[in-house]
């Protein structure tokens, strides 16, 4: 029997179902490729940036449109300029405290408060009792002694005749010794005591108790201070006068620490005052302090100051002005020019017309309108002042980083 034919549906079935078995097998066939396919991982080089990316580059409308200024780096010394607080203060080595030296009534005062006075002029006459009781000591001492002297005298022509023996005439000689001991002991008390040499004389040539006790200026000057009352009972550790020399004065100042590297001795400085906001007074540092004050960091800072016209008048406030010149090679650039960057301060460089480089630069310190510049720049590099924010803001907007 033979073959029966296949019907035409049968068959086109069936080569339907062929067809998807074999994109079947194809797909399994690629992705089982896929699998045994090596991944290559490496990395793909970046170009560093070049010098030219790091420029900003701006057209003739933008220029118009910022109104830029330049300014060279300058190179030279600059002037550092420091000011202090300050109090005037009398020269302490012009100045005294007159005391009475013996307790006393006052008996007259010849001074008062702001009178110029020559040294050795009365300021005040007291009486004293206690003095009166010493130079009566001194005056029975000086009579002692002349009688021990003229009994030495006579005992040494007997002794010579044979009168007396030798131990008597050692006997008178040390009493006159003695004696004369003494006197020097009531001389040197009333010396103490204050009594001029000529009152002594007086004392000695007349033999008269006076017990006033003169109260003297110890130098030419003022008196600053006075309390003292005609009638007082005064005592040895009271202050009755202050005589000042004011035509030296003393400004007395405090400098932080972190400016002591300013200041120096014999450097000339500027005083201002208070007083006399439109006066300068030139004086020179005399002492600077050797150790700080541990509460306020401050270091003591002294200058003279002359003062012929009494203008300067102890307690006034004041300000010290000092002024340093730096080394003759430092660079320094406006304050306007610095801008904040990424990795610190920087500025802009004009490398050509409508060229512009972003620089971080290494500051020092800032003096007025400049500051120094340590490290990033040349003398005569011409950097952006006006208009320097707004070139910071074009290259954030650019995303251009600056030159190290």
């Amino acid at each position: 029997m033979g073959n029966s034919p296949v019907p035409l549906d049968n068959a086109r079935h069936l080569v339907r179902a062929c067809s998807r078995s074999l994109v079947i097998c194809l797909l399994l066939s690629g992705g089982a490729g896929c699998e045994n396919r090596a991944t290559d991982t490496t990395p793909v080089a970046q170009n560093p940036p070049s010098a030219a990316s790091r420029l900003l580059h701006l057209t003739a409308e933008e220029l118009s449109r910022m109104q830029l200024e330049l300014s060279p780096v300058a190179q030279g010394e600059i002037l550092s300029h420091r000011e202090f607080p300050a109090t005037v203060q009398a020269n302490q080595n012009e100045l005294a405290e007159v005391t009475a030296l013996i307790r006393g009534r006052v008996v007259k005062v010849h001074v008062d408060v702001g009178q110029d006075v020559k040294k050795g002029t009365r300021l005040a006459l007291l009486h004293s009792v206690d003095l009166g009781m010493a130079e009566g000591e001194h005056l029975k001492a000086e009579a002692r002694l002349e009688e021990a002297e003229r009994s030495h005298g006579r005992a040494r022509e007997l002794y010579e005749n044979k009168a007396v023996s030798l131990a008597e005439l050692q006997r008178r000689e040390a009493a006159m010794k003695a004696a004369r001991a003494e006197s020097r002991e009531t001389r040197n008390r009333l010396e103490l005591l204050g009594v001029p040499q000529e009152e002594i004389e007086r004392l000695d040539r007349e033999h008269t108790i006076k017990a006033d006790m003169p109260l003297r200026a110890p130098f030419d000057g003022r008196v600053i201070t006075r309390n003292i009352t005609k009638g007082e009972v005064v005592e040895t550790d009271q202050k009755l006068f202050t005589v000042a020399n004011l035509t030296d004065v003393w400004v007395i100042g405090n400098v932080p620490e972190k400016d002591i590297r300013f200041i120096r001795k014999d450097q000339n400085v500027n005083v201002v005052l208070a007083a006399y906001p439109h006066a300068i007074f030139g004086g020179t540092i005399t002492y600077v302090g050797d150790v700080l004050d541990p509460a306020t960091r401050t270091m003591s800072l002294r200058v003279t100051v002359s003062n012929p016209e009494r203008l300067l008048k102890p307690e006034m406030f004041a300000v010290i002005s000092v002024y340093v010149t730096s080394s003759p090679d430092a660079l320094s650039v406006p304050l306007e020019a610095v801008q904040d960057g990424p990795a610190g301060k920087m500025v802009f460089i004009q490398q050509e017309a409508g060229t512009f480089e972003a620089r971080t630069v290494k500051l020092g310190n800032e003096e007025g309108e400049v500051v120094r510049v340590l490290e990033g720049v040349k003398a005569g590099e011409q950097v952006v002042t006006k208009g320097s924010f707004a070139l910071k803001s074009e290259i954030e907007r650019h995303k251009i980083e600056p030159t190290p």
